[in-house]
């Protein structure tokens, strides 16, 4: 009788798990399952920049390149130049002052504390080149560092003291025909520490 009923016990349990499978397939899926099967699709490359004749050229500096990238991305410049990114400010309304500019251009951060800036230091961490204390870079078009954000062989890197200006012995041939959506690694030069800022 013990047997019989330990049997009967399995097969009921059997029953519940597949009943219970079958029954599942019809919930309908939270949102974690609908952002799991959204970004588990990996995003194709729109262009191969190895294949355009403009950037399959020598290159002896980074605004060339930019140059370059202005042709074909001819409102992007102007975009970038009216980004949180590049003017490193946002208009922010704040109950009873109405709308300031917040950001790193007139605030203190945690990665580098400081009240005084040192603008030529500070730039690696700005999309452009030439920063100066006058600020002459945020004017000029060809300024824009395409180059830090869209380098995907993650080899392109800034010089220490130089206004943004990327080390000048690096491979931007190969570079420019490297570009493509931004990877993590490239939000992280800036983002994720100070070292990259001040080493």
């Amino acid at each position: 009788m013990k047997k019989i009923i330990l049997v009967l016990s399995v097969i009921g349990l059997i029953i519940v798990v597949l009943y219970g499978s079958l029954v599942q397939k019809d919930i309908e899926p939270t949102k974690l399952m609908k952002l799991k099967e959204k970004y588990s699709v990996k995003p194709t490359k729109k262009a191969d920049h190895s294949a355009f004749a403009l950037l399959n050229q020598k290159f002896s500096n980074p605004h060339q390149i930019t140059q370059q990238c202005i042709v074909c991305h001819n409102q992007t410049d102007k975009q970038v130049m009216n980004s949180n990114h590049w003017n490193w400010e946002r208009p922010e309304y704040i109950k009873g002052r109405g709308i300031v500019y917040l950001g790193k251009k007139n605030a203190i951060n945690n990665f580098c504390i400081g009240t005084q800036g040192n603008e030529e230091s500070c730039a690696k961490c700005h999309i452009g080149y030439g920063l100066d204390h006058s600020g002459k870079s945020y004017t000029d078009s060809t300024n824009v560092d395409c180059l830090v954000c869209h380098d995907n062989t993650e080899t392109y890197t800034k010089a220490n003291e130089m206004g943004g200006a990327p080390v000048m012995t690096l491979d931007f041939n190969n570079i420019a025909k490297n570009v493509g959506r931004p990877k993590r690694s490239n939000c992280g030069v800036c983002h994720f520490t100070a070292v990259a800022v001040i080493t």
